[in-house]
């Protein structure tokens, strides 16, 4: 999800502008900064809302998950041939194809 903590335990810069505009209407209680807060929030549950329908975060953690299973693969095994280079790079591309597909039947919400 891509307001989520990361793993160090930071916020996300959505989430980060999201309590700042927060900060600022609960200190001033203006109608101005109500609407930039509304504004903020607005903004990051779109970006939210559109990762999920598309799926995007998902296929470049997926994406990103092949090419470092690779490059592992490679470094484990710095002296593979490149029949079985291309078969671990074929089973890695497989393996993607097959969760960016499983996707399309995954719930959105």
């Amino acid at each position: 999800m891509s307001g989520s903590v990361n793993p160090t335990g930071e916020m996300s810069n959505a989430q980060l502008f999201q309590q700042v505009a927060l900060l600022r209407w609960l200190n001033s209680q203006t109608e101005e900064d109500r609407r930039i807060l509304a504004a903020v929030t607005g903004v990051q549950v779109g970006r939210e809302l559109l990762n999920r329908i598309t799926g995007q975060d998902k296929v470049d953690a997926y994406k990103r998950d092949c090419v470092l299973s690779i490059a592992q693969f490679l470094r484990q095994n710095p002296r593979a041939s490149q029949a079985q280079i291309n078969a671990e790079v074929e089973k890695n591309v497989l393996l993607f194809a097959a969760r960016v597909k499983a996707l399309e039947t995954a719930p959105i919400l």
